[in-house]
């Protein structure tokens, strides 16, 4: 899957200069089977940008396509399937229902895709350092560990790309580590791209293509 931005300038920062920007106002293209990491400081669009590419926000202008095509013109219809199985996404509020369980919270995606299996979950989740939490509700836990439920939940379904919106401002470095290697595990195993937003850089090899916003 491909997507190409071009010329995109979202209504409410149409009064930002954008000079630097490697987005805005500029073209730029993302190719399934990379990983983007895109960094800014707050109020610059980092998350109006991912909500863009979700198909959330339509009042921008400029263009994004989709393999050629541009997303303006699709209907709800369309949204539904490419949101099913092309484009996972993490919010950056995560979007958990705090009185279920962490396996709970999880299950509810997988129950809909039938994508993994328990025992795939399971293992998930003790990589990310959380199996003794497993039957924790989400009210309880921190939010470095909300989001790497929320993370999880989001791999459980197909994806040509997978949307992260802030996923690692929360966890320390041992976690930090822990959540990139799940993920970009899984990305490689599908050729699938990850487009991921950041107040700071972080320094690894695999996160090399870095995007000022």
């Amino acid at each position: 899957m491909e997507i190409k931005i071009n010329q995109l300038v979202p209504h409410p920062l149409k009064e930002f200069g954008f000079e630097q920007s490697e987005i805005w106002k500029n073209e730029y293209t993302f190719s399934s089977g990379n990983i983007y990491q895109i960094v800014a400081h707050s109020g610059v669009g980092k998350s109006t940008l991912i909500n863009i590419l979700y198909g959330d926000r339509k009042d921008y202008d400029g263009e994004v396509l989709f393999d050629g095509q541009t997303i303006k013109n699709y209907s709800l219809n369309d949204w539904t399937k490419i949101r099913r199985e092309k484009i996972a996404y993490v919010f950056q509020g995560l979007h958990l229902f705090e009185e279920l369980t962490l396996m709970e919270n999880i299950q509810l995606k997988n129950v809909l895709t039938q994508h993994r299996t328990e025992n795939q979950i399971i293992d998930w989740i003790e990589k990310v350092g959380l199996k003794s939490h497993l039957h924790q509700k989400a009210v309880h836990l921190s939010y470095g560990q909300r989001q790497r439920i929320a993370v999880i939940r989001a791999l459980c379904q197909p994806f040509d790309f997978l949307l992260l919106d802030e996923p690692f401002s929360h966890l320390d470095e041992v976690n930090q580590q822990l959540l990139i290697d799940l993920v970009t595990e899984e990305a490689a195993k599908n050729n699938a791209g990850i487009i991921f937003t950041s107040l700071h850089e972080i320094h690894d090899k695999r996160l090399s293509n870095v995007i000022q916003l």
